[in-house]
């Protein structure tokens, strides 16, 4: 019965995330069409508008487009930083022997594309890029991936989810290391200063959101002004959230149903609509066959593949993981396909990368033909290597 109430969590993200990648998909043609019409324009122009205020002490005035991509994307890293604390708890990273294949495949599929990467841009100015193509988008994987409904085993979907929660937690890593220009210490003083209060709190049993939610805007905003991406806030306050491994629903778990409905059908979808408003040019054309453009392609739709279904067997090989249940060799390269669905993350982590806007738009437009290729190629492999299974049965 335990067991059962444990799971129920983890049922619940999968089904949100499975209808949250289909909205995106949506969104992303939105997005798409708005570009390429005459509102193009006027909706940059939104994006680019000033909102909020600032003084002599305080500073919070910025585009539209910052504040989602600087504000409402720490919602949605606090939301992945509650996932990857669930998990490690008590669900799919939990032991050693549960976490080894998600945590090997994780590893690989983002070591290869990275490498990839930097094999097509070495010695160019947009080599900063390398972090690109490692990510992993979870809703518009898992949701190709529930199109395939009962043709593909459960523990296969599980087993994705585990994957790209691994592989977001891999991607903050990279974020707050390699993608951080300039340190303001009196800033991240403060910021320390609150994550201890946090973590003081959570050592002597306080359990009232409340309490973490009003110091985590402070540390937001301390962690903005540092230097550090300001949604590395998001992951820190979840790791200080009260939880529990055992059937009472502990404040970790009651934030995280709190939260993960406005951030797969809002947060996300609004961030699609803004950072895929890719006006179509003939050149984009041409820039596929750049460094940049090959890098991003072959890294997510090749190297993702390869460094996946590489690595998950050499944990099966080496004796620390066994294959997900009903699960073959077919299945993992299949679901290593829907991993190189990079979307959200990919883009991201470009609008990190670079200053010039010509590669920021070049790079969105490869991660678009990249997840899109990967997507269908995995789908159409997972749904004909289910369609021989039956006619074998």
């Amino acid at each position: 019965m335990v067991k059962e109430i444990n799971l129920k969590p983890f049922r619940d993200f999968l089904r949100s995330e499975q209808i949250g990648g289909i909205i995106l998909i949506f969104c992303v043609i939105i997005s798409l069409t708005i570009a390429n019409s005459n509102l193009g324009e006027a909706f940059e122009t939104f994006l680019n508008t000033q909102i909020g205020f600032s003084n002599q002490n305080v500073q919070l005035n910025y585009s539209i487009s910052l504040w989602i991509n600087d504000g409402l994307m720490a919602i949605f890293f606090l939301l992945v930083g509650l996932e990857i604390k669930r998990e490690i708890i008590e669900g799919e990273l939990s032991s050693p022997k549960k976490a080894a294949m998600p945590i090997f495949a994780a590893i690989g599929g983002m070591l290869l594309p990275a490498s990839v990467y930097a094999l097509f841009n070495a010695g160019t100015p947009t080599v900063h890029g390398w972090g690109i193509p490692m990510a992993t988008d979870i809703a518009f994987a898992l949701g190709v991936i529930s199109l395939l409904g009962k043709r593909v085993p459960a523990s296969l979907k599980i087993f994705l989810a585990a994957l790209a929660i691994a592989d977001d937690l891999g991607a903050i890593l990279v974020i707050a290391i390699f993608y951080t220009e300039e340190l303001h210490w009196i800033q991240l003083l403060y910021s320390a200063g609150i994550l201890a209060l946090l973590i003081t709190m959570n050592r002597f049993g306080v359990k009232k959101l409340f309490f973490y939610i009003i110091p985590g805007i402070f540390l937001w905003y301390f962690i903005h002004h540092s230097g550090i991406h300001a949604t590395i806030a998001g992951v820190l306050l979840a790791f200080t959230i009260p939880t529990n491994p055992v059937k009472d629903t502990s404040p970790l778990e009651k934030l995280e149903h709190i939260i993960i409905w406005p951030v797969n059908f809002l947060i996300m979808p609004i961030f699609a609509l803004a950072n895929t408003n890719i006006q179509f040019e003939n050149k984009m054309i041409e820039g596929l066959n750049s460094p940049l453009g090959l890098g991003i392609i072959f890294g997510l739709a090749l190297g993702k593949p390869i460094g996946v279904t590489l690595f998950s067997w050499l944990s099966v090989k080496l004796g620390f993981a066994k294959l997900p249940n009903r699960a073959n060799w077919k299945h993992i390269f299949g679901l290593s396909l829907l991993a190189g669905i990079g979307f959200t993350m990919s883009i991201f982590i470009a609008l990190l990368s670079f200053s010039n806007p010509d590669y920021k738009v070049e790079a969105k437009f490869a991660i678009l033909i990249a997840s899109m290729l990967s997507g269908i190629a995995g789908y159409v492999f997972l749904n004909s290597l289910n369609n021989k299974e039956t006619k074998k049965s």
